[in-house]
């Protein structure tokens, strides 16, 4: 008897490939097959993002891509762009269930229900986010042996002016301590070596609570945890930092020396208009601080171009203090308006080609601080954590490649055998983007 297929489409953040990998799980335990989204499948599961117009319409273009794949399956959309334009979302033909951000682990149930139903129009669950929301959980069961990403908060209350996040999300909610570190122990039992922490707002963690909980709590915590040999967090915003996240931050021995803290803007009217809550010289002070508690940082960040009312002289003084910052890697993006958000009513939107030629220089720029960066470790010893083989037709070799705890893409020759494990290379080249070097 052949399984029943179901296929799975996300788009946007890590909390939302987190969810999807969940959900394959709730889908596995009920004895369905995960297929490609491509193939023909019985169900389809789109997870949407509303960041941008683009992803919108990306997550519109799924829809369509699914009903074409097969005209008789299942089509569940769920996530944030399913939270705040579900009225739109119930007029493309195809859809059968809509599902927000609150809710997806039934998604089982509430298919079989839109299956027995016959009116034109899909289901809808969209639940109203207020106070009253709590943190859905959705544990993962089987990941692979290199990482896996847990997901540990949700929601944000930050109302960045061009940001629709806090709508779609809801207010933040904590998982439980002691459910976070059970699913650690298990995961990192079964063989996985790094464990990412994310979130929404991941650096808002416990704030709900009522209790003495924060990061540096979880981070505390799983230090104690022995099968866990690595720990990653996935982005902080700069007014996260406590001075309690930043000791523990020093003090550990498994936190990776890699973090991902959003600039947006390295001027301070553009700051000020974006509500993002710091001037530069804020995040200057503080990613001087933790420089010099972490020597080699991995310093990632994104940055946001033609914000409504952004002259060539505020530009300007973004593109110096990301020069003066000289970070790792840099994630530019264009600014997009969004119905619902303050910033939809500001005056002075850019044009499209203004836009590109902004983003072309700062991604321009960003290459150029990436590669200065890398070659930093050349001459140097680096823990890897192998993730697949790859075949090199031009080097005419097959090598493994993995990550840093720097978050530097790092290849060596090695047997297959270290798939999923942590070795030591020394490094000594850097090219097209990755560093090559020896298995010590």
């Amino acid at each position: 008897m052949n399984k029943t297929r179901a296929a799975f489409f996300t788009l946007g953040c890590k909390v939302n490939q987190y969810e999807t990998e969940a959900l394959k799980n709730i889908f596995r335990q009920k004895g369905y097959e995960i297929v490609d989204f491509s193939k023909e499948a019985d169900v389809y599961v789109i997870n949407t993002c509303t960041v941008t117009h683009l992803s919108d319409r990306k997550s519109r273009q799924a829809i369509r891509r699914a009903r074409k794949n097969n005209p008789r399956g299942l089509v569940a959309v769920v996530g944030c762009y399913a939270q705040l334009a579900w009225k739109k979302i119930k007029e493309i033909p195809g859809v059968d269930l809509i599902i927000g951000t609150q809710g997806k682990k039934e998604v089982l149930e509430l298919i079989e229900k839109a299956k027995e139903r016959k009116d034109f129009y899909p289901l809808i669950e969209v639940k109203k986010l207020d106070e009253k929301v709590t943190f859905e959980e959705m544990p993962l069961e089987e990941v692979g042996r290199t990482r896996a990403f847990i997901k540990i908060e949700d929601g944000c209350e930050h109302f960045c002016s061009y940001c629709l996040v806090p709508y779609a999300r809801g207010p933040v909610r904590s998982r439980k301590l002691e459910d976070l570190v059970k699913e650690v122990e298990r995961l990192t039992t079964a063989g996985t070596k790094e464990i990412v922490l994310t979130g929404v707002n991941l650096g808002a963690y416990g704030k709900d609570s009522g209790e003495d909980l924060s990061l540096a709590v979880v981070i505390k915590r799983l230090e104690r945890v022995p099968s866990l040999k690595r720990l990653r967090l996935s982005s902080l915003e700069p007014t996260d930092f406590t001075m309690e996240l930043l000791e523990v931050l020093a003090d550990s021995a498994k936190v990776c020396h890699h973090l991902h803290i959003p600039l947006q803007s390295g001027d301070d009217y553009t700051l000020k208009r974006m509500n993002r809550l710091y001037t530069a010289d804020e995040y200057r002070k503080l990613v001087s601080y933790l420089r010099y508690l972490m020597p080699c940082l991995a310093l990632t960040t994104d940055v946001m171009v033609g914000f409504p009312g952004e002259e060539e002289e505020n530009f300007n003084n973004t593109c110096r203090f990301i020069e003066e910052m000289a970070f790792s890697r840099l994630h530019v993006f264009k600014y997009s308006p969004r119905t619902g958000t303050e910033a939809w009513s500001y005056a002075n939107n850019l044009s499209p080609r203004e836009k590109d030629r902004r983003s072309k220089k700062l991604t321009d720029l960003g290459k150029k601080m990436a590669a200065e960066y890398s070659k930093t470790f050349l001459g140097k010893e680096a823990e890897v954590l192998f993730e697949q083989e790859r075949k090199l037709q031009e080097k005419g070799k097959k090598v493994l490649e993995g990550l840093s705890r720097h978050y530097q893409r790092v290849r060596a020759q090695a047997g297959r055998e270290l798939i999923g494990e942590i070795g030591r290379v020394k490094i000594e080249e850097y090219d097209d983007g990755c560093l090559w070097g020896k298995l010590i």
